[in-house]
């Protein structure tokens, strides 16, 4: 069986890629969680050679990176991407875009899913990234039906945008009706539910993640349940 190693569920949106894929697709595998903060040390006990999470472990063979777990599940389980070759070529590069870019979204809206924020600032470049988001999901919509973005079924590509659709949650970001929608039924996954309620119910608060919130916006609403 797998082993995945992920990071705090509260904070950790890399992780949470490869986690929601295998959980949405019914692919087994054993979770090993690593708090972060000074007892982190995946690198050190041979579990990532990057020492950062995600990491899948197949016996003896080692995969790093979000990207890099898809694809390697992609040539062993069916249904990681769609059967459709225009489909799964458009999924690929929303992937990838999602997977190299929207910095600016992620320094301003860093995954903290147990909280409520308002933003002190929307720099001109969020909305950049705002708007590229909504073109971007909208485009895949019409292209393939929907309710996700390459059609019928969660995929890989749907994986990778989990962590944006918890970021629209927490910071409440404005998005136009079918952006919205499509963000909505992402948190309504089954697989998206649970890595949610256990969040919510970790104990431990991640000190740097913790600053950055604050520094960016006002926190309206604590909804974790873990007392730290």
């Amino acid at each position: 069986m797998y082993t995945l190693h992920i990071g705090n569920k509260n904070y950790s949106s890399w992780s949470l890629r490869p986690w929601v894929l295998m959980r949405a697709l019914g692919i087994p595998f054993e979770e090993r969680l690593h708090v972060f903060g000074a007892g982190f040390k995946a690198k050190e006990t041979g579990r990532s050679p990057s020492g950062k999470v995600p990491c899948l472990h197949d016996g003896g063979r080692i995969v790093w990176d979000s990207l890099a777990i898809a694809e390697y599940l992609a040539e062993r389980h069916p249904g990681v991407w769609p059967a459709d070759a225009d489909a799964r070529a458009w999924a690929r590069s929303a992937a990838a875009e999602m997977h190299s870019g929207f910095s600016t979204l992620r320094n301003n809206c860093g995954m903290n899913c147990g909280i409520r924020v308002s933003l002190h600032d929307h720099p001109a470049a969020l909305g950049v990234d705002i708007a590229r988001l909504a073109e971007l999901w909208g485009d895949g919509i019409a292209r393939f039906g929907g309710p996700f973005l390459a059609g019928d079924k969660f995929t890989a590509v749907d994986a990778f945008f989990c962590p944006v659709a918890f970021r629209v949650q927490t910071y409440g970001l404005e998005l136009p009706p079918v952006a919205a929608a499509y963000a909505k039924h992402l948190l309504g996954v089954a697989a998206m539910k649970q890595w949610y309620q256990e969040g919510l119910a970790e104990s431990w608060r991640d000190e740097p993640h913790e600053a950055q919130t604050a520094a960016l916006g006002r926190i309206t609403q604590d909804l974790r349940t873990g007392t730290p």
